[in-house]
């Protein structure tokens, strides 16, 4: 958060799955760096500890292990605990999330009637549901209770065109003002400027896009 002040609007962000690491607390200081109290809760902490694992095929097995239901329940704790400060403002709430977490932001804002906005980056909208986690972005269109600005590569590997194009007739249809925004020669994780993936300029145009979309929606 900023260094002085008090009143600050609440952004909770949400980890990919490689955990709270150095790239997800960059996001939080460059939030704080706009006005913003920018929280990120460490969402796998019952599952195991995903950062000392070696690749992503160690760190999936974990993720699989983590209930929607346990996520959107600690997602409102933090709000509740940050909402205790003088410093926060929770009527000015917001959520943004990366990959895992971009599925997580379409889920929040079908959750909490007092969130504001959301900006989901990369995060899958139709994969399956399964018993642990069975919410599906693709069919809560019609829940959502906050806008979400979703920022999405067309050269996403594991999130093909169809499926983005179906989010988008979905909430089309269901009036919504969400909207998806598609950078055409983007990958997933373009935002990530640890990973090859990382395209600065889509990175920087969807950064722009973010703050402009809070502001625009009350936080």
């Amino acid at each position: 958060m900023p260094g002085s002040g008090r009143g600050f609007p609440v952004v909770l962000v949400v980890q990919e799955i490689f955990g709270v690491h150095a790239h997800i607390q960059d996001v939080c200081r460059r939030l704080a760096q706009q006005g913003y109290l920018a929280i990120a809760p460490s969402l796998f902490e019952r599952q195991g500890d995903v950062s000392s694992l070696p690749d992503i095929a160690s760190i999936l097995p974990v993720v699989s292990l983590v209930p929607d239901d346990q996520v959107l329940a600690d997602l409102d704790a933090t709000v509740a605990w940050v909402g205790a400060d003088a410093r926060a403002n929770i009527s000015r709430l917001g959520i943004t999330g990366f990959c895992w977490g971009g599925r997580i932001t379409w889920l929040y804002a079908a959750h909490n009637p007092r969130l504001k906005a959301g900006v989901a980056w990369y995060g899958r909208l139709s994969t399956p549901a399964t018993t642990l986690q069975p919410l599906v972005p693709l069919a809560l269109a019609r829940e959502l209770k906050a806008p979400v600005l979703g920022l999405y590569g067309g050269q996403d590997e594991g999130i093909p065109l169809e499926a983005i194009e179906a989010m988008q007739q979905a909430l089309q249809a269901a009036g919504s003002s969400s909207r998806i925004v598609i950078y055409p020669d983007a990958p997933h994780g373009f935002h990530a400027d640890y990973r090859p993936t990382y395209r600065p300029e889509a990175a920087a145009d969807g950064w722009l896009r973010l703050l402009e979309w809070f502001r625009s929606n009350g936080v």
